[in-house]
């Protein structure tokens, strides 16, 4: 690996936690409009399914050549039989899934004609688990978090994190146990006491109810929420205006690397996964939030929802 101190990411398992979906694309061209309604009738060329949300944190997490233990729900439906399917592809074992009978497996359609999206369509189900998926879920992070090093929870508000699983993690977190979260706004304040908190910047003021006036006005709130609520470390990502590191020392920013941007989904994900697999190695968090920020420029030059492999992410260390 690099010349910076740190163990192989080959020595490391990462439990990734949250709300797993299945991107499907499909590609093709237009030609014509429909003569049934004012609308372009696509010629299907091509179709894929990838992993998305918490599958695909598990994907980089694979991709970067650590062990990945994935927990979450999927419904009994045809959705979540290919959700199976392909992480089973991928490598990626099924047994931390909770399948949950009568649930809509979460499914993102997106249909493109050449390379330029036409529409999304969503099968979701938002509406949190009972408490006794919320039971199965919090077994299986007890069975399997004494074999890992470190546990990233992505909550999309899609029902998975409720407030007893966000409630466990704060005490793996308590414990001592790297505890890193990528949230959204319904639990924004509830995970007080992590290791790593990291929200974009859109998500940032939407979870702080408030728009900010300028960058220094978000940077004074920022390190604010950093103490009140107990992280070690406060990271928000600002896409082209690169990322930006709270800790207890220091307020650093970290410039967005340039490169052709074709599709920024899934970054989130990778900075995450970079973030916290480096930190378990034991990078410091200033290198690992550099590493995190060339790894998401890496992705961001990537059509659809993708990862980086650790050959990738250190070429970028040459720079």
């Amino acid at each position: 690996m690099n010349n910076l101190s740190c163990d192989p990411f080959d020595s490391k398992k990462i439990m990734v936690l949250g709300d797993i979906m299945l991107d499907h694309y499909i590609w093709g061209s237009v030609e014509r409009i429909s003569p049934e309604a004012p609308v372009p009738v696509l010629e299907v060329k091509r179709e894929e399914y990838r992993l998305g949300g918490a599958a695909n944190v598990a994907l980089n997490i694979k991709t970067l050549g650590a062990e990945v233990v994935l927990i979450g729900v999927c419904g009994d439906d045809d959705n979540g039989a290919q959700l199976k399917e392909t992480l089973n592809s991928h490598g990626i074992g099924t047994e931390g899934l909770v399948e949950v009978k009568g649930r809509l497996s979460t499914l993102k359609t997106r249909i493109s004609s050449h390379n330029q999206q036409i529409v999304r369509v969503d099968y979701e189900q938002t509406d949190p688990v009972d408490a006794e998926v919320t039971a199965e879920l919090e077994a299986m992070i007890l069975k399997y978090i004494d074999s890992c090093d470190a546990l990233i929870i992505e909550d999309y508000d899609k029902g998975v994190m409720t407030q007893r699983l966000i409630k466990a993690c704060r005490e793996l977190a308590e414990r001592g146990v790297i505890v890193a979260v990528d949230p959204k706004k319904r639990n924004f304040m509830d995970y007080g006491g992590v290791t790593i908190f990291k929200p974009n910047f859109k998500e940032f003021e939407e979870g702080m109810n408030r728009k900010f006036a300028d960058t220094p006005d978000f940077l004074e709130a920022a390190q604010r929420f950093r103490e009140e609520q107990g992280f070690r470390y406060l990271v928000v990502t600002r896409g082209a205006k690169g990322m930006f590191l709270f800790d207890e020392k220091n307020t650093l920013h970290f410039e967005a690397k340039a490169r052709e941007v074709f599709d920024v989904s899934g970054a989130g994900d990778t900075v995450i996964s970079v973030l916290t697999l480096a930190h378990a190695c034991g990078l410091d968090m200033v290198n690992a939030t550099a590493w995190a920020r060339n790894a998401a420029s890496v992705v961001c030059g990537k059509l659809g929802t993708s990862t980086l492999t650790e050959a990738e992410l250190m070429e970028t260390l040459d720079d």
